[in-house]
């Protein structure tokens, strides 16, 4: 498949509980197992020519990169900034809004996040 070109595009994939499975805080230099599900998503969007940044709370820290390496299969960037560049956000808090509409887009979506 022909890569695109995005003009800086990029989609953004939280780490703990979206790529990596997470049930509390172990340190730095741990991260869980990988969430087979998301981290076929993330290879499909890198396939088909998108960039792919580890959306995360924590410091860039080498274990992120090793597990990015062994799990994903490259070493993918790593922000906790969104830009006007991100398209999509992936996160296992996120509430979907309905764009200047101030809706979320499932009242199930809502229900799951833990307020």
């Amino acid at each position: 498949m022909k890569q695109k070109d995005y003009h800086n595009q990029w989609i953004g994939v939280d780490l703990d509980g979206t790529l990596a499975h997470y049930d509390r805080y172990r340190g730095d230099d741990y991260v869980g197992l990988p969430i087979e599900p998301m981290v076929e998503k993330v290879k499909g969007f890198i396939k088909d020519g998108y960039e792919v940044r580890i959306f995360t709370a924590r410091k860039p820290h080498p274990a992120i990169r090793r597990w990015c390496k062994a799990h994903i299969g490259q070493v993918l960037k790593i922000t906790n900034f969104k830009d006007p560049g991100i398209i999509a956000f992936y996160d296992d808090r996120a509430v979907g809004v309905k764009r200047n509409k101030g809706e979320v887009f499932s009242a199930d979506n809502e229900k799951q996040v833990k307020l």
